[in-house]
């Protein structure tokens, strides 16, 4: 995909969704930083029904804390790999405690020393959190990247070197939130939607043809 149909891509989806932002629900960036962390191999709605109830009694690292793994385990035991997740999450806010005065760091280097928090963690936490032109590449940004050439690469770290590269800065701070949606619910993993995609014409998914013939029967 050229610099043009990147340009279109990018600009259509920004018609679409002028504003877009993380599914995840949170009130401030230790939140936010606690449901990124519960989001791994979940999704977000699930995240989203076991936070509004932890952060009803606990939203800050003192008092997850003292909640302990025992304690916190009841309330996100419907997402997958809770008992990890809650040895983690233990583990940061003592870390943000003893190191950050309980206050979520604003460098890559410091978010990724946080138990639980690997490079996807960090860039999502970096850009919803504190607008930096970082990008998350999850499942569905993947996909999207190498489906419709836009920015295709062998792995997640080659696709979002590339993407920094190529993505326009007027575009990059919300990119990752418009590419994530696109991905969620239109151009989904087993039968991409691509009638109903806004940006079928800049795509070079070669089976974009015969997806939105199968849809139209």
């Amino acid at each position: 995909m050229n610099a043009a149909k990147r340009y279109q891509f990018l600009s259509k989806l920004r018609h679409e969704n002028p504003s877009p932002t993380t599914e995840l629900s949170y009130q401030s960036t230790f939140e936010l930083l606690i449901a990124v962390i519960l989001s791994a191999q979940a999704t977000d709605v699930s995240v989203n029904k076991a936070t509004v109830k932890l952060f009803a009694i606990a939203n800050t690292p003192g008092d997850i804390g003292k909640l302990g793994v025992d304690g916190l385990i009841p309330y996100i035991k419907t997402i997958g790999l809770f008992n990890s997740k809650a040895e983690n999450i233990i583990k940061t806010c003592q870390r943000l405690l003893d190191m950050h005065s309980g206050e979520v760091p604003r460098t890559r280097e410091a978010l990724q020393d946080l138990p639980g928090v690997g490079r996807k963690t960090a860039n999502v936490v970096l850009n919803t959190a504190f607008g930096e032109p970082t990008m998350a590449v999850d499942t569905h940004i993947f996909r999207i990247s190498n489906r419709t050439r836009f920015a295709p690469g062998k792995n997640v770290l080659q696709v979002e070197r590339k993407l920094l590269k190529v993505i326009h800065d007027e575009f990059i701070t919300d990119a990752h939130h418009w590419l994530i949606l696109h991905g969620r619910y239109i151009c989904t993993a087993r039968k991409p939607k691509c009638g109903a995609c806004v940006v079928f014409d800049e795509c070079e998914f070669r089976g974009k043809e015969g997806q939105l013939q199968e849809q139209s029967k």
